[in-house]
C-alpha cells in the first residue's frame, strides 16, 4: 500500500463513517415522515449520501468499478428516480399524509430494537471483512431493516415503493461496506431493472387510482375476500 493511500485512509474513514451515520439518520426519518413530497426529498437526500459515500470509497481504494457505480447512483438515485415520482404524483394529484398501519412511536421503538439487531448480526462479518469501510456494515444493515420495516407499516402504494427503492440503497451500501460493491454487470442489471420496476408501478398507480380513487393497497385486500 503506497504512502499516500496510507494518508488518505484516515480522512476517508472519517467521511465514510459521517455518510453512513447519515444513511441512518435519513432512514429514521423517512420512517417517522408523514408528507410524501417530504419522503421523496429524503430518499433523495439518502441517495445523494450514497453518492459520496461510494466515490470516497472508489477514489481512496482505486476501485474504478465504483466510480461508475457512484455515476449510476447519482444519475438513478438522485435525478431519474425522484424526477419520476415526483411527477406520478403531480399527475394523481397526491396531496395527503402518509397512513400508518402503527403510530410513529411505536414504530421509532421497533426501528431501534431493529437496529441493535442489524448490529449484533453485522458484528462477526464485519470482524471477517478487509475493506476499510467494514465499520459501516451494521449501518447498511440497520437501513436495509428500517426500509423494511417502513414498507410494511405504510398502506399508500407511493410511500411503499420509495420504502422498497431506500431498501435498494441499503443494500448497495452493505455491499460496498462488505466486499467494494458488486460485478458491473450485476449493478447495470439491478438498475435497469429498477428503472422498468418504476415504469411498471407507474401504470400500477394509475389503474389502482382509476379503480378506487384512492392509492390504498388496502383496497385489493378487500377484492381478495370478497
Amino acid at each position: 500500500m503506497s504512502q499516500s493511500l496510507i494518508n488518505l485512509l484516515p480522512f476517508s474513514g472519517q467521511v465514510i463513517n459521517l455518510c453512513a451515520a447519515l444513511m441512518l439518520l435519513l432512514g429514521f426519518a423517512m420512517l417517522a415522515q408523514r408528507r410524501v413530497l417530504t419522503l421523496i426529498n429524503l430518499f433523495m437526500m439518502q441517495g445523494l449520501v450514497l453518492f459520496v459515500s461510494t466515490l470516497v470509497v472508489a477514489l481512496t481504494t482505486n476501485q474504478s468499478h465504483l466510480l461508475w457505480s457512484a455515476g449510476l447512483t447519482l444519475t438513478l438515485k438522485v435525478i431519474a428516480l425522484p424526477y419520476i415520482l415526483h411527477r406520478l404524483i403531480r399527475r394523481l394529484s397526491v396531496k395527503w399524509d402518509i397512513e400508518t398501519l402503527l403510530n410513529i412511536p411505536t414504530t421509532m421503538l421497533v426501528g431501534i430494537v431493529l437496529v441493535v439487531i442489524a448490529f449484533n448480526v453485522a458484528q462477526p462479518i464485519s470482524q471477517l471483512s478487509g475493506t476499510i469501510t467494514r465499520s459501516t456494515i451494521g449501518i447498511a444493515l440497520a437501513c436495509v431493516l428500517l426500509s423494511f420495516l417502513m414498507m410494511i407499516t405504510r398502506s399508500k402504494a407511493v410511500p411503499q415503493v420509495v420504502a422498497f427503492l431506500a431498501m435498494e440503497n441499503g443494500l448497495f451500501f452493505a455491499a460496498t461496506s462488505a466486499t467494494y460493491g458488486m460485478p458491473m454487470v450485476v449493478e447495470l442489471g439491478i438498475a435497469l431493472d429498477v428503472m422498468v420496476g418504476m415504469v411498471i408501478l407507474g401504470v400500477f398507480f394509475f389503474q389502482i387510482r382509476q379503480q378506487f380513487d384512492s392509492l390504498d393497497t388496502r383496497h385489493m385486500e378487500r377484492i381478495k375476500e370478497e
